[in-house]
């Protein structure tokens, strides 16, 4: 199926793919769609804990950075920027939801989602190690929830998703020293939960 339109090359570096759609090159925008939206669902998801929720901000974030994309001045900065759209839209709720004093523990949701309990099953792999992989997941679900948010968002960012450190502290709006400070602080937090899977 190549419905790219015409000239469109999907093997065009992002910047390029990016610069089309800034053009209003509607199928360079959905290449950008594709290669986006399971990561920032990914991030959505693990930040939010709520399926319903991540699926919104996904859309959200998508809508806004076709709406901004115009105004994004370095092409090569997309991710970057994608990637910061969606942390802010989650810190968002996850404020609405701390006024509205709304607890965020449980993934239940999880179960749900094509691919998101995925074991890594291949030659060897017994059932007992996948259900010691499928535990080892819910107790860092379970450990993210109890990290303040920005601690959250740091840590997904950078360990989940490559994020700079520059990067994330353009997102979170604090320093690169301090988005050191707060990624040290959550991985201690997460090395002493997942201790036990040592």
């Amino acid at each position: 199926m190549d419905d790219h339109g015409p000239g469109f090359e999907p093997d065009l570096d992002e910047g390029s793919i990016v610069a089309r759609a800034q053009d209003g090159d509607l199928a360079a925008f959905e290449h950008l769609v594709l290669a986006y939206q399971f990561r920032l669902f990914r991030l959505a998801y693990r930040m939010l804990n709520d399926r319903g929720d991540a699926e919104d901000i996904v859309q959200e974030t998508l809508t806004t950075s076709w709406c901004g994309l115009p105004m994004l001045a370095d092409v090569d900065a997309f991710g970057g920027w994608i990637f910061r759209l969606a942390t802010n839209k989650c810190l968002d709720v996850l404020r609405k939801r701390a006024a509205r004093a709304e607890s965020i523990l449980g993934s239940d949701d999880m179960d749900a989602i094509p691919g998101a309990r995925a074991s890594p099953v291949w030659a060897g792999w017994d059932p007992a190690h996948a259900a010691e992989w499928s535990a080892e997941q819910d107790g860092l679900t379970a450990l993210l929830n109890t990290l303040p948010p920005a601690q959250r968002a740091c840590w997904l960012l950078r360990e989940m998703h490559g994020r700079s450190y520059a990067e994330i502290g353009v997102t979170l709006k604090i320093s690169p020293a301090a988005v050191r400070g707060t990624l040290a602080r959550a991985r201690h937090q997460i090395a002493e939960g997942m201790s036990q899977w040592r």
